[in-house]
């Protein structure tokens, strides 16, 4: 069974279903990766397993495979909340997971406060898709792995986008 299958079987047993188990077994868990112990993040923060940070974190620590799948459904539950908050408009499946991914990457508060946000929550499905492609520099540099893990998030948020738009050109029909 490849690898994100058995995190996506894992993330139901949590109770986790949809956009987070797609966001999560796929572009998070992939772009993270699992690192067992703590460590610092290209940008200077302390990290676990799938991208985990939080004050309760210290160096030295080490986590099992569970403890980090664990990690990972909280965080999911806890940044799609706080993503959820700020979307006024309902997303697809896809798009759901595209931005949930970008909202795990970097926090609610820089998804609250971006103009990607606006343009979705103006309807403007296709511009703000294309906004993840901006997000892809650390400290003003522009990281490789950040711009792949952009791309993916935006082919995965266009698809979802248009299949939303044709739901909608069918209903007013």
């Amino acid at each position: 069974m490849k690898l994100s299958q058995t995190i996506a079987k894992k993330l139901t047993a949590y109770g986790l279903s949809g956009a987070l188990v797609l966001a999560g077994a796929g572009t998070i868990s992939y772009y993270e990766g699992k690192v067992n112990n703590v460590y610092v993040d290209p940008v200077g923060i302390l990290t676990a397993c799938y991208g985990h940070v939080g004050p309760e974190l210290k160096k030295g620590q080490t986590f099992t495979d569970d403890e980090c799948l664990e990690q990972l459904a909280e965080d999911l539950v806890s940044h799609d909340k706080g993503m959820m908050r700020n979307v006024k408009v309902e997303l697809s499946e896809k798009e759901h997971a595209a931005y949930l991914s970008f909202t795990y990457n970097l926090g609610v508060n820089a998804f609250a406060k971006s103009t990607l946000l606006k343009k979705l929550n103006n309807e403007d499905r296709i511009g703000a898709c294309n906004e993840l492609l901006r997000w892809d520099k650390a400290k003003g540099k522009t990281l490789a792995g950040l711009t792949k893990r952009r791309q993916d998030e935006n082919k995965l948020c266009l698809e979802g986008a248009y299949e939303m738009i044709r739901s909608d050109d069918a209903s007013n029909k």
